[in-house]
C-alpha cells in the first residue's frame, strides 16, 4: 500500500466550503460565502459560450468565496479545477490544492504561519506549514506588511 492521502479529500467545492466553515467555527470566526455557479458565472470559464451554463461534459462548476472574519485578513476563492487561491493580509498565495485549503487555514490560525526575513538580498516571505513537511511560502512587499505580519516576524 502507498502513503495515504496528506489531506482529506473534499471531493467538491461544497465539501470544501464545509470543511472551512469547521475551522471557522473552531476558531470562533464570522464567514460569509458567495457561490458562483454555472460556467457563465464561475471566474475561469471565460471561454464559455454567452448564456453557456453547464461545462462541456454535462457538470453544474461551482466556484465559491469565502470571506472569513477576525485577524488576519482572509479570504478563500475556490475554484471548480479542485484548487485554490487563498489571500492572507493581502499576500495571495495561488494553486492550493482544494484538499489543503482546511490545514492551511487551521496553520494561519493556529499560530503555525509566520514571517521570514532576509538582510541580503533583502527580502520578506509569509511561510505557512503544513503537516507532512508541505510548505507554502510567498513574497510580503515591505509596504505590505500589516500589523498581523509584522507581529510574525521571524
Amino acid at each position: 500500500m502507498g502513503n495515504p492521502a496528506p489531506h482529506p479529500h473534499l471531493p467538491t467545492t461544497e465539501a470544501a466550503v464545509a470543511a472551512v466553515r469547521e475551522v471557522a467555527h473552531a476558531h470562533r470566526l464570522e464567514l460569509t460565502v458567495t457561490d458562483d455557479i454555472g460556467a457563465d458565472r464561475t471566474s475561469r470559464r471565460t471561454a464559455a459560450g454567452a448564456f453557456t451554463v453547464l461545462d462541456p461534459d454535462g457538470s453544474l462548476p461551482h466556484e465559491a468565496l469565502v470571506e472569513l472574519g477576525g485577524s488576519p485578513a482572509v479570504t478563500v476563492r475556490l475554484f471548480p479545477e479542485d484548487d485554490a487561491l487563498i489571500t492572507v493580509e493581502g499576500v495571495e498565495f495561488a494553486d492550493v490544492p482544494r484538499d489543503a485549503v482546511p490545514a492551511f487555514l487551521r496553520s494561519v490560525y493556529g499560530g503555525l504561519a509566520h514571517v521570514r526575513t532576509r538582510f541580503f538580498p533583502p527580502g520578506q516571505w509569509l511561510v505557512v506549514p503544513l503537516p507532512g513537511d508541505e510548505t507554502y511560502r510567498e513574497p510580503v512587499l515591505p509596504a505590505g506588511l500589516s500589523p498581523w505580519l509584522a507581529r510574525r516576524v521571524r
